[in-house]
């Protein structure tokens, strides 16, 4: 468990993602939980800096999922997964979960997790945030990591 302030995010995400390797299994998985404002979204568009993703990477909550294209990167792609609005495990099945978590070149980060948990692959590293208070955040990990 590690405490830092949202200015801080860029580092603690670009650490986080240099031990991250395709995996001959599939889709590298890192689930987000934490409450609406703990930085999840913060900590994705910093993982997507640290990837060198040119565009803006906003939060894809009503869109449920944004794909960034990587360039001279190990993962060809960034996905990004915001579950809230989802209401089971269902409907992420039907948006084509089987094969994205298929793809070995795809790097999946996945907010919400606990609405969809039933289909994130055991293998998939799990990340915490907790807000502690103004913009310091406490970040876990779990799983694979």
């Amino acid at each position: 468990m590690k405490t830092f302030t949202l200015d801080d995010i860029q580092n603690e995400a670009a650490s986080f993602v240099k031990e991250l390797n395709p995996s001959s299994e599939g889709a590298v998985v890192v689930t987000l939980s934490g409450e609406l404002g703990a930085g999840k979204t913060a900590f994705v568009q910093a993982i997507a800096r640290a990837l060198g993703v040119q565009e803006s990477v906003t939060s894809p909550t009503f869109v449920i999922e944004r794909v960034y294209e990587l360039t001279r990167q190990t993962f060809s792609r960034l996905v990004h997964i915001d579950a809230y609005r989802l209401n089971d495990s269902k409907e992420l099945l039907s948006l084509g979960w089987n094969a994205l978590v298929a793809d070995t070149h795809a790097l999946i980060f996945l907010e919400w997790p606990e609405r969809v948990a039933d289909v994130i692959p055991k293998r998939a590293h799990r990340i915490s945030l907790t807000c502690i208070e103004g913009d310091r955040r406490e970040i876990s990990y779990g799983g694979a990591h």
